[in-house]
């Protein structure tokens, strides 16, 4: 038996990119593991946790509040990336193209999915900020 977030696309995306992401954390310096390791990790967590946490079934409108939490720490880990790449601590050009296209997917597939969401409830209310791919 499999919970209903198993079988949702944009978690099993979530999941890649998470791997991804404890990846990237592991190059980074002792001195930054209860700083911006620590940060990333937690924010990726997150993704992953509020897109299950949401499909719980109670409500649309409750899934979209969860969703918009997941998209905003995938934000979160973009952000910590680029202050980690500010830093120099990590410089491999691959594995960062790879988290770039990894989080402008999630997103895009994050954003699809609230999108469907409203249209399929007119009882939503949420006003929320769309963003292009070049935003990220």
């Amino acid at each position: 038996m499999s919970f209903k977030f198993e079988q949702l696309d944009v978690w099993n995306l979530s999941l890649e990119y998470f791997d991804l992401i404890y990846d990237f954390a592991e190059k980074l310096p002792d001195s930054e593991r209860f700083n911006l390791k620590s940060q990333i990790t937690r924010a990726a967590t997150s993704v992953s946790l509020n897109i299950a946490e949401g499909s719980t079934g109670q409500s649309d409108p409750e899934q979209n509040r969860f969703l918009g939490l997941a998209l905003r720490s995938l934000i979160e880990t973009v952000a910590c990336q680029r202050l980690i790449t500010r830093r120099k601590y990590v410089t491999d050009e691959a594995h960062l193209n790879q988290l770039d296209t990894k989080a402008q997917e999630l997103a895009k597939r994050i954003s699809a999915f609230r999108k469907a969401l409203v249209s399929s409830n007119k009882n939503i209310r949420e006003n929320h900020t769309t963003y292009e791919i070049n935003e990220f």
